[in-house]
């Protein structure tokens, strides 16, 4: 058994090139290979996967919820109560890629979720994630890694390519709503749609928070299991909180900061340098 002096280092870089920085920019997402290797991410996943177990209050059948409660079992800062998961979320090699990817030289942690879409699971709206966060910058990005091999059925991302570039499309959280408006965005703008592929444990996703995303439903009866981490610029300022979801993420994950201030609560430490 692993003790937390013998995990798996998860400082090594990750050579990022010219041509993936280009592609993340120009579309907004990018689909790396081999972040992690298997051997690599072996104790962590199980970390997490006991982690989420012990937390995961949702007792309803599928057929009881609503779409959001449909589409995933979501945990989040897992590091502040798991020290194996904390050594994951803080790998440097993770915050390295986010901030070569946006071409910045630090970036701080939002909040990590672990995202689990159980079989039979429903569908992720289309939605913008920085809806959520009152942060005054277009540099934010989330990396998404599946804790094992997954199939595209099983609920892999499907990015609106290049709709980063014309930021906030307004007040839709994830929702039905939501689905169906962006759903006739997407088609409307002529965004090309890059679905989801399989992918292996240690693969990884990067996508901007202006980027239009969802996941179809996990059409197989296996659990997809994957981790988040959403990261910003250091020295970002923090926005205004001027809806309901971004004042409950303000509260929530950047306790003590008010718009106008510094983006840098106890809990968004710096990861990368």
């Amino acid at each position: 058994m692993d003790t937390l002096e013998t995990l798996p280092n998860l400082s090594k870089p990750y050579p990022i090139t010219d041509e993936q920085r280009e592609i993340y920019q120009r579309d907004g997402h990018i689909l790396l290979r081999g972040v992690c290797t298997e051997e690599e991410l072996a104790p962590y996943r199980a970390a997490i996967a006991d982690y989420v177990a012990q937390k995961n209050q949702e007792r309803r059948a599928l057929d009881e919820r609503d779409t959001y409660g449909k589409a995933f079992l979501q945990t989040m800062n897992l590091w502040l109560d798991d020290e194996v998961c904390k050594q994951f979320v803080f790998g440097k090699r993770f915050a390295r890629i986010a901030a070569e990817l946006m071409g910045v030289e630090g970036v701080r942690l939002y909040h990590d979720q672990a995202l689990f879409k159980e079989g039979g699971g429903g569908y992720t709206p289309w939605h913008q994630d920085q809806h959520y966060w009152p942060l005054a910058t277009d540099n934010t990005i989330t990396m998404w890694m599946p804790l094992h091999d997954i199939t595209a059925n099983m609920g892999a991302m499907d990015f609106a390519t290049r709709s980063h570039r014309e930021g906030y499309f307004g007040e839709f959280g994830l929702s039905d709503e939501s689905q169906a408006h962006f759903e006739r965005l997407v088609k409307e703008r002529g965004y090309s749609r890059t679905n989801g592929v399989d992918m292996k444990a240690g693969d990884a996703t990067f996508h901007a928070g202006w980027n239009l995303h969802c996941a179809p439903a996990n059409e197989t009866p296996k659990t997809r299991e994957v981790m988040t981490m959403i990261y910003f610029e250091d020295g970002a300022i923090v926005a205004p909180a001027d809806n309901a979801n971004r004042q409950a993420d303000l509260e929530t994950w950047l306790p003590g900061c008010t718009p106008g201030e510094l983006a840098a609560s106890p809990i968004n430490p710096v990861l990368y340098p």
